[in-house]
């Protein structure tokens, strides 16, 4: 894209702003400029004011396959998943773009280290149980990453200078999560710098287009991988290319499953997988009713008692159909840092904009069956996500403890 292109095109679309300060900038920062413009998706300003779902819902509790069933079937689910991950019809995604602001920490979140007396890594303890799985089947899967443009270089540096913590760097492989503008309240696009538009990630539901995007669909067909097994940074405990699961998703007849809790009060803070008009969906803690959080199912217990812990079964197929149809856009307000009209930097306080998000739980509602499957809390579920208090640094070492590491 050229200057005349870009101004035609922002004069058409009312961001002429964006080229305020084309001529005070560099050659290369004026080509940035111009690629950054070329890339805008004008689509989702549009959608501004028009992203009220309503309140037509019919949401419903679906019973999860508990523990004492999954004991029961324990080896039919095993022998099922050894199965498949053998044949080479799973991949791994995890959802890696998060930084460790809130932890007091300035690197990529996976980089963080847990340890007290060693060294324990986040990254390097959900390598450390996929490898437990590539041991059992005796086959290397494919493992995919998905930073974002902040932390890609710090990410793919981290894992080449810890030697991949002993996983074959031919199976793992990086992409960037795609970025989308955020704007103000009046649909205007912010510059972060006089010659950058202000981005930010498409959410985490955006990661199965963006890993296309990046050219990694080629591998999923090539390798004619069936399934992908996609999960957060943030837990530490999770079992990853679990074979009872994908195996209990198979025998089962569901098309996705995803690993739930036992709620530890019904107030709980997370997402509860359940129904909406017969299809998965993933209530939110506060869309639940107080009679929906009192409510309990046919044998005493409470009906919508199963937090999801972000650790999906996909099948790509499904996936693939997604990407053909519109994925539910979330407009955030958020505090957007900004190039003012004098050329000054400012940083709210407050929201002053919005960004555009795709989430990883909206997906749920395209697979047409998911299995809630259910999970031990102490040995699956240690989410770091504060510096303190609940979900912490704190409590994902004693809960590592509990489970035999050595800190």
């Amino acid at each position: 894209m050229n200057y005349e292109s870009a101004y035609k095109l922002l004069e058409e679309k009312g961001q002429l702003h964006l080229l305020r300060y084309y001529d005070e900038l560099k050659s290369d920062e004026q080509q940035a400029l111009l690629s950054q413009i070329d890339q805008i998706d004008f689509s989702l300003i549009d959608m501004i004011g028009k992203n009220n779902s309503g309140n037509d819902s019919d949401i419903a509790p679906v019973a999860a396959l508990q523990l004492d069933a999954i004991n029961a079937n324990h080896d039919t689910y095993l022998n099922a998943g050894i199965d498949t991950i053998k044949n080479g019809d799973l991949a791994l995604v995890l959802l890696a773009g998060g930084q460790g602001t809130r932890l007091g920490f300035s690197g990529p979140k996976g980089t963080f280290n847990v340890g007290v007396t060693k060294d324990m890594f986040i990254f390097q303890l959900l390598i450390e149980h996929t490898l437990d799985i590539v041991k059992l089947a005796d086959t290397w899967i494919h493992f995919f990453i998905m930073t974002n443009e902040k932390n890609h270089d710090d990410t793919t540096t981290f894992f080449k200078e810890h030697n991949y913590f002993g996983y074959n760097p031919d199976y793992i492989h990086f992409f960037k999560q795609e970025m989308v503008p955020s704007v103000d309240f009046n649909g205007k696009i912010y510059l972060e710098e006089k010659g950058r538009i202000a981005m930010s990630p498409n959410g985490n539901g955006g990661w199965f287009s963006s890993l296309c995007k990046a050219g990694h669909l080629s591998k999923l067909t090539e390798h004619n991988i069936k399934y992908i097994n996609v999960f957060s940074v943030d837990n530490v405990l999770q079992r990853i290319a679990d074979p009872v699961f994908l195996g209990a998703v198979i025998k089962e007849g569901y098309l996705s499953g995803g690993k739930v809790v036992r709620k530890a009060y019904p107030d709980e803070k997370v997402g509860v997988l359940c129904t909406n008009h017969g299809k998965p969906y993933i209530v939110e803690y506060y869309e639940l009713t107080d009679e929906m959080r009192n409510q309990r199912d046919e044998n005493g217990d409470y009906a919508y008692n199963y937090g999801v812990t972000l650790n999906y079964i996909f099948p790509v197929d499904r996936l693939m159909k997604i990407m053909n149809e519109s994925m539910p856009l979330h407009i955030v307000k958020k505090a957007i840092p900004y190039v003012d009209k004098n050329g000054d930097i400012v940083k709210p306080a407050e929201p002053n904009g919005y960004k555009f998000e795709t989430l990883a739980l909206d997906m749920i509602a395209f697979m047409g069956t998911c299995l809630p499957f259910e999970v031990e809390r102490e040995k699956e579920f240690a989410p770091i996500k504060n510096a303190t208090g609940n979900d912490s640094i704190d409590s994902a070492r004693e809960l590592l403890k509990q489970n035999g590491y050595t800190l």
